[in-house]
């Protein structure tokens, strides 16, 4: 077991955790995928047991499967897994070594709720779920803070990385959130005090470029809205709770399952709409069509697929609070099922 700690600069040491009883206990899920219902031709299995509550799932570029979780026992920022599924089946994680992210000393105890992985470097991204840090974990055993000074940061995909490794996040403000700020707003951001602005506020960040770090996102300019302008036939109160990156586009979901697509204009437009329900800790994945697959959260035990033309489709659904999603280069969806400390693979039909 790792420890480190989420505030700051911190060092890596290493040792090795075998849950004794628990583990067991864990892993002793049959490889078979319970209640969950897929679409026709698919196949689900188990591929990983013994994870304590998983929530966010990413691929690294050597096509190990990044799992964080909370732990059993909800005393730690994070845990963090690195397991291989490409061997035999289902992987007991629980005989694997994991790295462990102390709360931070300081009374504000934030756990860490959005994953992304760099595919240039291997590093992970890390956001503090309802909190206003993005941090950077290394290679080089280092946790590091990327982007400081949000507003709002929720769980699940309000962070992703676009096709040139820019890291791309979604804040929140309003009147009462920028008290939760870290300094005081500077005069480029002052429309969204002196506006009563109230909704989303999205930014793109190249964490490669030759700049110090990190960076204020309480001083840099969004994305969306661009230059603090809303369209005046335009209610700027979404609460876009999830991003994913499809070619120079970005596509959001709401928290009434509505899904916006992003274009280099700068306009959101509604590509479709699920079905109503309260969305929480979503996730969004991005398939090679461009197809985009929304894990709809622990209320929404659903799967989704929308296509680039907006056609929505069930992928599967009675999953045991699906969390984090990711697709890998067979088009196989990766699904961590929280409440039963588990990870299925949805194969679609006609693929092996």
């Amino acid at each position: 077991m790792s420890r480190l700690t989420c505030r700051g600069r911190a060092r890596v040491w290493s040792a090795w955790l075998i849950f004794a009883g628990l583990g067991g206990l864990l892993a002793a899920s049959p490889r078979t995928a319970g209640t969950a219902e897929v679409s026709p031709g698919s196949r689900v299995e188990v591929v990983v047991t013994g994870i304590p509550r998983p929530i966010q799932l990413a691929r690294d570029g050597d096509g190990m499967l990044v799992v964080l979780g909370q732990g059993w026992r909800g005393d730690a920022a994070a845990e963090l897994y690195r397991i291989d599924v490409r061997g035999a089946l289902p992987v007991n994680a629980a005989r694997a070594p994991r790295v462990v992210i102390p709360f931070a000393t300081e009374p504000r105890k934030t756990a860490l709720g959005s994953l992304a992985v760099d595919p240039r470097s291997g590093d992970l991204f890390l956001g503090e779920e309802n909190g206003n840090r993005i941090y950077r974990l290394g290679s080089n055993q280092h946790l590091r803070p990327v982007a400081v000074g949000l507003n709002h940061l929720l769980g699940g995909s309000t962070m992703a990385l676009d096709r040139l490794g820019r890291l791309i996040f979604i804040d929140y403000a309003s009147p009462e959130t920028h008290l939760r700020a870290e300094s005081p707003l500077p005069p480029s951001l002052s429309w969204l005090t002196e506006e009563g602005y109230r909704g989303p506020v999205v930014f793109r960040v190249d964490v490669h470029e030759d700049r110090p770090l990190p960076r204020r996102a309480d001083l840099l300019l969004p994305i969306f809205p661009r230059n603090g302008k809303i369209g005046t036939d335009r209610e700027p109160l979404w609460r876009l709770i999830g991003v994913t990156a499809t070619g120079e586009d970005l596509v959001f979901l709401s928290a009434i399952g509505e899904v916006f697509r992003l274009g280099s204009d700068g306009e959101l437009r509604l590509m479709a709409r699920l079905p109503a329900g309260h969305y929480h800790r979503t996730n969004l994945a991005t398939g090679s069509d461009g197809s985009v697959f929304v894990c709809g959260g622990f209320h929404i035990r659903q799967i989704f697929r929308i296509s680039p033309a907006g056609e929505v489709t069930i992928v599967a659904s009675e999953l045991g609070d699906p969390g984090g999603i990711v697709i890998d280069d067979t088009g196989a969806l990766y699904v961590a099922e929280t409440a039963l400390h588990r990870i299925i693979r949805i194969t679609p039909a006609g693929r092996r």
